[in-house]
Formats: C-alpha cells, sequence, structure tokens
C-alpha cells in the first residue's frame, strides 16, 4: 500500500518538565483521566485484542479530525508547563487496558477504574478498555482535576475528556460497570503476563537461568525499585573554591578508536575544575602529546577496536607492545601526584596494563557477561571503604548508575584470589539490589561478577577502575530516574570533585 513516511526534528526546550508514565503516589489524592481522540469510537480494527482473536476487524481507528489532535498537543504543552500532570501515557497497543496496567507496573501501585462514562454495557466496556484510537491518559491532584477538564473543554476536547478511576495503595488493577466488577487481578499477577512473552524469547536467545531470575524478581510484590542512600551532603561542592581560578590542572582525556564516552568525561572533569584535554591514542604513539603534562588520566568508556581481541584488549596492546608508550604510561602511574579513571572500555583496558600500575596487581579481568548479552540498564551499586582518592568520603552510598557492557564480569584467578582481593580492601564498587543487599543475581547484577564487585582501586588509592558509567549521570538531569530531592548536580559528580580537592 501507498504510505507516507515523515521524519521531523524539534527541539526539547524544557528537558526537566519529561513526563514518564510512573503513578505518584507521594502527591496526595490523585485521579486518572483519559483523553479519547477517537470520541468513543472504540474501533478495534487491526488491535491486538483482534489478534488475540485471528480477526482483522472491519475498522481501524483513525485521526478524523486533526485539529483535534493539535488543541490535544497545545493543552497538554501548557497544563504541564503549569506542573498540572505528575504522568502521562498515550493509548496505543493493547488500548486502555495495557497503558493503565503499565502506568501501575511503573508506579508499583493498584488501581480503582471505573468505566461508567466509557460503556454502557460489557461489550462496550470491551471495546473501550482494548481499542487502541489516539488518546492518552493523565494523572492529576484532584484538587487540580476540574481546572483540568476546564483547559481541555476550552480546547474543544470536553467531550473526550472522562475521570476513569485513581491509583490505589493496594496491589490490585480493578475495573467495573455500574459497580459490576469486569477484571480484578493483582498487579504482579499482570505484570508476570504482561512480561512473559519477553521473557520466553529472552530465555531462548540469552542465558535461560539469568531470564528466568529476572522474570521470578517480578513475584515481589513489595520490591521497592531504585532506593539511593547517599551518605554524604549532595549540597555540598567540593569543586567551587577551583571553578573560577585561572589556571587549571590538566586531566588526559584518553580514547582510541570506537571509545565513545570521552565527551561525557570530559564534561564532568570540567564542572569539577579541570582542563580536560581531548587526547587520543595515537598523540601519544606518534610523541605529539607526553603523560608526563598532565595530572589526571581518563581511560573512557566505548568499544576501543570492536571489542576485537576482548574488550579493552586491543587498546591494552597498542600500549603493551611500543615499547616508548609502555614507559610513559608506567612513567606516569609511578609518579605519586597522579590519579587514573578507567571506566567501561577504560577499565577492561586497564585491567591489562595492571602490571604497571602499582599495587593493582590483585585486579581482575573482565569476561562476557553471564547474561551472554550486551547490558544496558540502571543498576545500583554501593560504594565500599577504600583507599580509592576519586571515592572518598562516598562510603555506604547507595546509587543508580549507567552501566552499557557486554564484557563486565569480573573473572578472578581462582576463590584464593578473590578472597585476596576482597581482604585488601581494593574493591571500591559493588552491585546491590533494592533492599540494599550485596547480589549476585541479574538483573540487579547484570554481567554476574562474583561478590557483585563491579569497581576496584589500587593499593594507594590513585587508580581506580569501574564498569558501570559515572560520568554519563554525573548531572542529576541525566538520571533516567532520580528522587526530587536532588539539585542540579548529582552524587556521582562528588568522583570528580575529589580528583579535584585531591590534586589541589
Amino acid at each position: 500500500p501507498l504510505s507516507l513516511v515523515v521524519t521531523a526534528f524539534a527541539p526539547v526546550t524544557a528537558a526537566r518538565k519529561t513526563l514518564t508514565p510512573q503513578l505518584r503516589t507521594d502527591k496526595g489524592e490523585t485521579d486518572l483521566l483519559l483523553i479519547d481522540l477517537g470520541r468513543s469510537q472504540n474501533r478495534l480494527g487491526g488491535s491486538a485484542l483482534a489478534q488475540v482473536y485471528n480477526q482483522l476487524g472491519n475498522q481501524a481507528p483513525d485521526l478524523d479530525d486533526p485539529e483535534d489532535l493539535k488543541a490535544f498537543f497545545a493543552v497538554i504543552q501548557g497544563l504541564n508547563s503549569e506542573d498540572k500532570l505528575l504522568a502521562y501515557h498515550d493509548r496505543s497497543d493493547g488500548g486502555l487496558f495495557a497503558t493503565l496496567a503499565e502506568m501501575a507496573f511503573a508506579g508499583h501501585t493498584g488501581l480503582d477504574i471505573k468505566l461508567e462514562m466509557l460503556a454502557e454495557n460489557a461489550d462496550e466496556a470491551l471495546a473501550a478498555l482494548f481499542s487502541e484510537e489516539l488518546g492518552a491518559v493523565i494523572q492529576v491532584r484532584q484538587a487540580d482535576t476540574e481546572f483540568v477538564l476546564m483547559q481541555l473543554a476550552a480546547a474543544g476536547l470536553g467531550e473526550c475528556a472522562q475521570v476513569i478511576g485513581r491509583p490505589e495503595a493496594d496491589d490490585l488493577l480493578s475495573f467495573s460497570l455500574d459497580g459490576e466488577l469486569l477484571l480484578q487481578a493483582s498487579r504482579v499477577d499482570y505484570l508476570r503476563r504482561w512480561s512473559e512473552t519477553s521473557f520466553r524469547m529472552q530465555a531462548l536467545r540469552d542465558n535461560a537461568d539469568c531470564a528466568q531470575e529476572e522474570f521470578d524478581h517480578l513475584l515481589d510484590a513489595k520490591n521497592p525499585g531504585l532506593s539511593p542512600k547517599v551518605k554524604f551532603d549532595l549540597n555540598e561542592d567540593l569543586a567551587a573554591p577551583y571553578l573560577k581560578l585561572s589556571k587549571r590542572p590538566k586531566v588526559a582525556i584518553l580514547r582510541e578508536q570506537g571509545v565513545n564516552s570521552h565527551m561525557e568525561t570530559a564534561a564532568a572533569f570540567y564542572r569539577a575544575g579541570f582542563d580536560p584535554i581531548d587526547v587520543h591514542m595515537s598523540d601519544l604513539l606518534s610523541g605529539a602529546l607526553s603523560l608526563a603534562n598532565f595530572r589526571g588520566l581518563a581511560t573512557c568508556g566505548g568499544f576501543s577496536y570492536g571489542d576485537v581481541l576482548g574488550a579493552g584488549g586491543g587498546w591494552a596492546k597498542s600500549v603493551l607492545f611500543h615499547a616508548q608508550t609502555r614507559d610513559a604510561f608506567a612513567a606516569f602511574f609511578e609518579r605519586e601526584d597522579t590519579f587514573t579513571l578507567g571506566i567501561c572500555n577504560g577499565c577492561q583496558m586497564l585491567s591489562q596494563l595492571k602490571d604497571l600500575i602499582p599495587g593493582a596487581d590483585h585486579w581482575p579481568r573482565f569476561v562476557r557477561n553471564l547474561s551472554e548479552q550486551f547490558e544496558a540498564r540502571v543498576a545500583t551499586v554501593e560504594i565500599q571503604k577504600s583507599k580509592s582518592i576519586l571515592l572518598a568520603g562516598m562510603e555506604g552510598s547507595r546509587l543508580p548508575i549507567a552501566v552499557s557492557h557486554g564484557e563486565g564480569r569480573a573473572e578472578f584467578r581462582d576463590a584464593e584470589h578473590l578472597k585476596i582481593t576482597e581482604q585488601s580492601g581494593s574493591v571500591a564498587l559493588r552491585f546491590v539490589d533494592n533492599y540494599g543487599a550485596t547480589t549476585q543475581s541479574f538483573p540487579f547484577n547484570p554481567n554476574g561478577s562474583p561478590a557483585g564487585i563491579t569497581g576496584l582501586t589500587s593499593a594507594d588509592g590513585r587508580a581506580t577502575i569501574m564498569m558501570p558509567h559515572p560520568e554519563r549521570v554525573a548531572r542529576t538531569i541525566n538520571n533516567s530516574w532520580h528522587p526530587d530531592s536532588w539539585g542540579e548536580q548529582g552524587p556521582w559528580q562528588r568522583l570528580f570533585a575529589n580528583a579535584r580537592k585531591w590534586v589541589d
């Protein structure tokens, strides 16, 4: 069939105003409103419901009046700018039922949904729940409900907007019509059903045990989700005294072919009062730049040489097999006025240079994730008591952090090697679950590292390596989720500020 594909781009002028489907339970009494741009037609053609019954349907949803969509967009933008919206989710695959269920999954809440304004009988209720007409569900404070409805009416969408229910503190998702219960099950039950297809595919494609672990975690109805615990003052900016100085210490932001996290790393160091210098390995190999001119070295994340020869292997060998460059790195690591940070691919690379780094002989190597897949997730780590100068004062904090790697599992020679490493005090970071316990369970430990180990430091604390990406979440806005109480800078910016304080 003939089709038109339109690609468009638009600036996001207020990134902090982004709405998610997460239902909020910390904002007092709230209502859920359906904005139905299908204007109660509830056409089921081509819907997921029709597919389940091997049907195509007679009439598919359509945008009958473009002015409705234009007005809808404008009023939603206005309400959002006035902080009247707590959550938002479009109606799409699976219709209203799937939309509401997904919002409950994200918010860990129950639902009390009443369909009287959408249907007069069970057949109409079925269509209202599973039609995939254009529209959205929004969550608003009950104190704002009347105002929101008035704004929608003023935009010509009064007939499209209905209050359909509210979140509940229990774990039940309930749908009723005129007092008669049509559907009810626990959030966990619906979530397991919603996730089962993905689980089956994951079990066939990836490590089946990891897939089962992740699926089984859905049974925990009391799972608190991400639960950060910051053990230092987030509002204290250790780097503040250094930001106005005319001369900044130089840190080498080292990259190689395939490295892609150098910009975020440079930005984090700059905000901490450093002068970050873009250094490519070719600059060092040719002698155009020398590590002797730097106080800090950051080896960045990415996929150097496409992870041929193992993650970080090609990068490390470009140092080890070039005598002059090897000597330059060894001299830098020996200098007591320098620090080193290795992140992700840089961590893998530095672990293969451990013979050059004083006090790093106990570091493991990093191999393929236990899940047998590249893992890009948000995980929680607990900062351990160690000599790491970069993590000073952060001990005991449990912080969400970006994870993005395929070969991040720490592999020790044997159990004795692992024991010695733990006893040496060089373990800097461990993965923990949502209850704060050190874990090897997937996906809280996304790579399967023993004892949750995902960051280490050298004997004197000047060299620290870690598989997660602190530079990608150094600003609060860069986190996919964060507590409302966090300010401009996220807790991971403290790592870079610690480096600046130490250099002074």
